[in-house]
């Protein structure tokens, strides 16, 4: 009888970075960027729903039924951890597995730029890595977290949904609280983390607006603090926070990140010329001058600002797309569809 592992591993064999099983279709992996078949078995309903009671406690697999969601981390014998989102699909159990690579990558490694090692020195502010699902927001955070648990005397917490790289303290300390199994939402979790005496606070995701306003709170109280967005450029990020409040609190909302807010890192994973992915990153500085426009509303002219600002470390998203390709990276054509959706993008922010 097939099991979870037997996918799992067959996905760290040939490198891929999610798995799919679907009911009524061969388990799918998707190899740098692509989606390809694993094998041409048919997977059935049953065998899926079988599989998944196997690896699930029956508490979980009961959860499962009645919230028709789940998410959790998993590992295999050989160490290898994974991201795994449970779901219904046209009243079928469908499966959604995220592979976590077995070590935390460095900075260097992952060719993080010089100034965010400025970002992770500071004591306290607001920091954002933003890029669509799948772009490698979790594993550039994870690098930075690292960086700062191997470099300075600081006590971190972290808030995930579920854990997917897992920590072990160096220089200071780490704690790493899940959804769920630690805490009951992220609210709970940012209202008495305080208490915990933390100096760096990890935030996985801000997904509504409680979790937003806690986090800008955070960084205010002094403290620095990590967040994602699904968001695709700097700017749109700006906005999407300041949009998610009633119109009455906006004004107030703006002057709070004009003041914490660091940087953001906007992030992209492009096939690369060797059969890999590479990354491409914004970078905003929250310098007086963007601070100036936050406060101002005038979000629009942020671009313009990145663009005439490579001396303090901002680079715009096609500048980016353009040093990869000089440096031989990324294909001419890779180059041409990302300008053309960032185009698109840029329309409708």
């Amino acid at each position: 009888m097939i099991n979870l592992d037997f996918f799992l591993q067959q996905a760290v064999q040939k490198q891929a970075s999610d798995l799919h099983l679907i009911a009524d279709l061969p388990a799918f992996a998707r190899i740098n960027g692509q989606l390809v078949e694993l094998d041409k078995k048919i997977l059935l309903a049953n065998e899926i729903e079988s599989l998944v009671k196997k690896f699930l406690s029956d508490d979980k697999f009961n959860k499962f039924l009645t919230a028709k969601e789940l998410d959790l981390a998993y590992e295999i014998p050989d160490g290898t951890r994974f991201r795994i989102n449970l779901f219904w699909e046209k009243g079928n159990i469908s499966l959604a597995a995220r592979t976590i690579p077995p070590e935390i990558p460095t900075m260097e490694e992952i060719t993080m730029p010089e100034i965010a090692y400025d970002l992770c020195n500071y004591d306290r502010g607001l920091i954002l890595l933003t890029g669509p699902t799948g772009c490698g927001k979790s594993t550039s955070l994870a690098a930075m977290i690292n960086y700062i648990n191997q470099n300075r005397r600081t006590n971190i917490i972290t808030l995930e949904d579920p854990i997917e790289f897992v920590f072990k303290p160096v220089k200071g300390l780490i704690r790493q609280r899940q959804l769920g199994s630690d805490m009951l939402s992220f609210e709970d979790g940012l209202t008495h983390i305080l208490r915990q005496d933390p100096n760096v606070i990890m935030v996985g995701e801000m997904r509504n607006l409680e979790t937003i306003a806690a986090t800008i709170t955070l960084a205010e109280t002094g403290h620095l603090v990590f967040a994602t967005l699904h968001t695709y450029s700097a700017a749109q990020t700006i906005d999407r926070i300041i949009d998610i409040f009633p119109p009455h609190q906006q004004n107030q909302v703006r002057i709070q990140i004009s003041i914490t807010l660091k940087g953001i890192i906007a992030q992209r994973l492009l096939p690369s010329l060797d059969d890999g992915r590479v990354a491409a990153r914004e970078i905003l500085i929250n310098t007086p001058a963007v601070a100036n426009l936050i406060r101002e509303n005038k979000i629009a002219q942020i671009n313009t600002v990145i663009q005439t600002s490579a001396k303090e470390g901002m680079i715009t998203m096609e500048a980016a797309l353009n040093n990869l390709l000089k440096k031989k990276l990324i294909s001419q054509e890779i180059l041409d569809n990302n300008l053309l959706s960032n185009k698109s993008k840029n329309r409708l922010v």
